[in-house]
């Protein structure tokens, strides 16, 4: 069978906007999906912010709604940001509790078969307009709504921190063969796409290869 991996980021709006698609591939081809939760590029690429071009952040805001409301996916700034940094200046505080109880829960979940369906809705609660979405029953509605249990989620990431670590780490490391960005599909190991509007590219490229149910 043919292997999809998916290298995925809950800080990244693009990523967000990909997974019912995603999820949509994955029932709709015959492939085998390898779900891999990478670290945002504020964490990945030390000082990313800092060298942007003025224009980077702008563009995005506004790409990001615009590509939102023309596949039907409304998309807001999350509050608070999964990463804590001054946006006016890209510094990036040394301690990142948000981002790392994101990915820690998305690596238990992938652990338990369903991180795919996990992030599609924790990611609703942190750019679908969710306030606080740290807070409250928000990521509990996120498990159950993934199939899965918060309490069981979060006693597996407690007594595996040492192994969410490695295997973020082996993401990062496998997903740079390819390319930096995210979210990135790659199949097979060689056939790379990168970003949601390439998802398309890999649709026809499954379609050839003769991969749909």
């Amino acid at each position: 069978m043919t292997k999809l991996d998916i290298y995925w980021s809950y800080r990244s709006p693009y990523s967000y906007l990909a997974t019912d698609r995603l999820i949509s591939i994955r029932n709709d081809y015959a492939v085998d999906v390898d779900f891999r939760v990478v670290r945002p590029l504020a964490l990945r690429e030390d000082g990313f912010f800092k060298r942007a071009r003025p224009q980077f952040l702008p563009y995005l805001m506004k790409d990001m709604v615009r590509e939102g409301a023309r596949i039907g996916r409304p998309i807001t700034l999350p509050n608070p940001d999964p990463i804590i940094m001054d946006m006016a200046t890209g510094e990036v505080a040394p301690d990142q509790p948000h981002i790392e109880l994101l990915m820690s829960l998305g690596v238990a979940a992938c652990e338990a078969g369903k991180g795919l369906e996990f992030a599609a809705a924790a990611s609703r609660r942190v750019w679908g307009g969710v306030e606080a979405w740290h807070e409250g029953d928000h990521l509990a509605e996120a498990a159950r709504e993934a199939g899965l249990d918060l309490a069981a989620l979060d006693q597996w990431r407690a007594e595996n921190a040492d192994a969410v670590k490695a295997r973020i780490a082996e993401n990062e490391a496998e997903q740079m063969k390819h390319h930096w960005g995210v979210p990135l599909m790659v199949l097979d190991d060689e056939d790379a796409y990168f970003g949601q509007d390439r998802l398309e590219a890999l649709c026809w490229r499954l379609d050839n290869m003769g991969a749909r149910r």
